[in-house]
């Protein structure tokens, strides 16, 4: 059996759909993103191969992009590193290039999406009310429409079941008037700064959303960074206004799944061999497209 952080003395103190947090003392955590995947809140049985790594690594990617724009919360994802601070991780080669080293932060209990183009949750409540997160929008738009101007759309964080769309003033009401145009302010600023190197790749981030965390006071970006898992990100050259765009993200996936007889409750149906080896090469292709990087030289790589 493969060595684990467990056998190095380490628990999990938090165990996601997607992510194992592990505690370093009191100001320090591991993320560990494994190749889980899921959808409508249920994981699925079947691991994506390279999912995890992509995530970290396109992260890891992003945090240097926008370090002009926000502080984070990652300190590294080298594996020697980390074995300086966990004595015997470099010796866990399976979790290489899936394990962050970030400072731990006081998690906004928000979730701060933004979003520039008409899609998802959005769009069905756009097409059912002419809302988008309960607030007044724009008559007209369409599937994929672009939107006047990017806007900030919060949603609760739910610690079981589903997250909720929410207003501004409803999210005011969370975290306060102060706290939320921060964090709205902030957003919009990661939002355009990625909106542009996303179009140098010829892709289009269409939304995402951002886990924001307090250290020292400010506000600083945490979790996930414009991953597959938390944006739609779309090649700009096939958007076609009223289709569903093709995506580098997980949608197609969520599409097979929304075609199954499927109540959307556990257990998931099983996915096929075809749809695990598309939707992996999916995520392997959204960090190489975006980055100009190869996933096999990130850590953890195969010889």
């Amino acid at each position: 059996m493969a060595a684990s952080l467990s056998d190095l003395g380490l628990e999990p103190i938090h165990t996601g759909k997607v992510r194992e947090l592990y505690a370093l003392g009191e100001d320090r955590l591991l993320m560990v993103a494994s190749d889980r995947i899921s959808a409508f809140d249920v994981v699925m049985a079947e691991p994506i191969p390279d999912k995890g790594r992509v995530l970290t690594a396109m992260t890891a990617f992003w945090c240097a992009e926008l370090g002009d724009a926000a502080r984070g919360s990652l300190l590294s994802c080298d594996p020697e590193v980390i074995d300086e601070a966990v004595t015997g991780f470099a010796g866990l080669s399976d979790l290489h290039g899936r394990t962050m080293l970030v400072r731990r932060a006081e998690m906004l209990p928000l979730e701060c999406i933004v979003r520039g183009f008409l899609a998802g949750q959005a769009w069905e409540e756009y097409r059912e009310h002419g809302t988008i997160h309960h607030m007044a929008a724009p008559a007209g738009l369409t599937l994929a429409s672009r939107l006047p101007e990017p806007i900030f759309t919060p949603s609760t964080k739910a610690e079981e079941g589903h997250d909720e769309n929410i207003d501004i003033a409803t999210a005011a009401g969370i975290v306060g008037d102060a706290r939320l145009a921060e964090a709205s302010s902030l957003c919009l600023r990661l939002f355009a700064a990625a909106t542009e190197r996303a179009a140098a790749a010829g892709l289009i981030l269409a939304d995402t959303k951002f886990e924001l965390g307090v250290i020292d006071g400010h506000l600083v970006l945490c979790d996930e960074v414009v991953t597959p898992d938390s944006s739609r990100l779309w090649p700009a050259d096939e958007v076609v206004e009223g289709e569903t765009p093709p995506a580098f993200d997980k949608q197609p996936f969520r599409d097979w799944l929304s075609a199954q007889d499927w109540d959307r409750t556990p257990p998931p149906p099983s996915l096929p061999d075809e749809v695990v080896a598309t939707t992996s090469a999916r995520y392997v292709a959204a960090y190489e497209r975006m980055t100009g990087r190869h996933l096999s030289d990130w850590y953890g790589g195969r010889p």
